[in-house]
């Protein structure tokens, strides 16, 4: 009896050290918070976001920019709805100088409606980018060389920018993508850059792998290059079409004045 007693109590004495019950209930708590999280992050489909975009500009747009737009959009689409993503002006400088150079034969109107819907279209704020980018650029041509180009919180508008990069890529929270490349890329033109290492030294300055921007600005080349050579395609095409109508109409010309000119006489 003694010995059933004892084992009994060692029973009863050992229960209360196996209670996992708080554990597991923060563990499912910390589940359930994860689950409220991803169900709050619902954006739209890519879908959504063009025909966003072709409600705000309903105008027709020729196929040579038509096309790139929409790839741009579809990628940017991508960007922007990543989990990581934060606004920066560096990344508002690259779109920018991408979009301008694309754009850059249609008239400045049609370029700032398009533009407009465009961003619309990603749900931010047209003013912004452009302001940004201004803003960049401004500071950056006052610089006195790609040396100045470091970052610094405390320093101008282009250090600052380049230190929040900095900053968001130490802790592991910068999204990088190529238009943040093509950002730097300007700045370094702005400051008058001419050899290369200067991109591979403010890369690494803000914690970027250079193998990855190098990569995307010889992407960003090889569509500019295409994307002129269609354009020179399409001026050949409309130069080729416009003499066409002219000898079109010449003839039409030479055809109705020489229906309206009197008949001769005759003779008998």
């Amino acid at each position: 009896m003694l010995v059933s007693l004892q084992r009994r109590a060692t029973v009863t004495a050992a229960a209360p050290r196996a209670k996992p019950a708080p554990a597991r209930l923060a563990r499912a708590g910390r589940a359930v918070a994860v689950q409220v999280l991803a169900a709050s992050f619902a954006p739209p489909t890519v879908s959504q976001t063009k025909a966003k975009f072709f409600e705000g500009y309903s105008k027709p747009i020729a196929s040579i920019y038509s096309t790139v737009l929409q790839e741009l959009l579809v990628q940017q689409h991508f960007m922007r709805y990543s989990k990581n993503y934060v606004y920066n002006e560096i990344f508002a400088l690259g779109f920018v100088s991408v979009y301008e150079q694309i754009l850059e034969s249609l008239p400045q109107e049609e370029r700032d409606a398009i533009f407009v819907s465009y961003i619309t279209a990603l749900g931010e704020e047209p003013e912004t980018y452009k302001r940004d980018a201004e803003r960049i650029e401004k500071a950056a041509s006052g610089l006195t060389g790609p040396d100045a180009l470091t970052p610094d919180a405390d320093g101008n508008d282009v250090q600052k920018a380049l230190a929040a990069i900095k900053s968001a890529s130490a802790a592991d929270a910068f999204a990088y993508n190529k238009f943040v490349a093509i950002g730097l890329f300007r700045l370094l033109e702005l400051t008058g850059a001419k050899e290369p290492a200067a991109l591979e030294r403010l890369v690494k300055s803000v914690g970027i792998k250079p193998e990855a921007v190098n990569r995307d600005l010889l992407m960003y080349k090889s569509v500019l290059s295409k994307l002129a050579a269609a354009k020179e395609m399409l001026r050949e095409f409309v130069e080729r079409e416009k003499r066409k109508q002219a000898e079109r109409e010449a003839a039409k010309a030479a055809k109705a004045e020489s229906s309206d000119a009197p008949a001769q006489a005759v003779p008998q």
